[in-house]
């Protein structure tokens, strides 16, 4: 009976307080902020959100700039970066992805959408020349590919000028790169893409960094970059994948 008493009641009550749409909405707004608090608050009293993995190093200056032709290009649009841990993932595009081989993204490039296959562990798994191949005329390695041709990097001029300014805004956002690292972003840059060049200095600032001519032309270009970027995806964190972690354990 009180149930059925009290009713009608909360229904007046809840019929005003609609009615009222600036209380309506401050009301909405504080459930909301709540809701946001509970979420959020408990991630400052941890140290950090991702579990740091062996191997893992910002981008190189060359690897950085052609992951922003990447991102310009829009290869996002039909690629993603996200290998999740299922039999049938880890079976076709390789080990399952790590949050912290993101960590260093600006965005990231996590994606659901798969025009084309995951990239996440297409580093190293075919040749540069397959690269350029493949970006100038997918169809050429890849008969049913209806990805479209990137022929005019391989005759794109690479900028070289900002590269400091880049790593300093992406400085700015959480990525540690030393003083050290900006100083010679422009000598890295070139270093990493002429095969003659003196690289020991770029090696022991970027580990497990490949320098070579990633186009086989003899000047630099957009698609040395894009190349790089590609060839490094997948190659630097260092986890046995078959076996979880203790903390997974838990």
């Amino acid at each position: 009976m009180a149930t059925d008493n009290s009713s009608p009641r909360f229904a007046r009550l809840h019929g005003r307080f609609e009615r009222r749409a600036i209380r309506f909405t401050l009301a909405i707004l504080g459930v909301i902020s709540v809701g946001g608090i509970v979420e959020i608050a408990p991630l400052f009293a941890i140290e950090g959100t991702v579990e740091k993995v062996a191997g893992m190093r910002p981008y190189t200056p060359l690897e950085l700039v052609g992951r922003g032709i990447y991102i310009r290009e829009g290869c996002y649009v039909c690629h993603s970066q996200q290998i999740r841990p299922f039999r049938d993932e880890v079976e076709r595009y390789g080990p399952y992805s790590l949050a912290a081989e993101s960590m260093y993204d600006h965005p990231f490039q996590w994606g659901s959408k798969r025009t084309g296959p995951d990239l996440a562990r297409i580093g190293n798994k075919y040749s540069d020349d397959w690269h350029v191949r493949h970006l100038i005329d997918p169809r050429d390695v890849v008969a049913a590919s209806i990805m479209p041709s990137y022929a005019f990097l391989a005759s794109a001029p690479l900028p070289v000028e900002q590269v400091d300014r880049l790593m300093r805004a992406h400085g700015r956002v959480g990525v540690p790169y030393t003083e050290e690292q900006v100083a010679n972003a422009r000598a890295d840059l070139l270093a990493q893409a002429d095969p003659e060049a003196d690289s020991s200095g770029l090696m022991e600032r970027y580990p497990k960094a490949q320098a070579r001519n990633f186009d086989g032309q003899p000047r630099l270009t957009e698609m040395d970059a894009l190349v790089a970027y590609l060839q490094m995806l997948g190659t630097l964190a260092e986890f046995d994948w078959r076996r979880p972690s203790p903390e997974m354990l838990r």
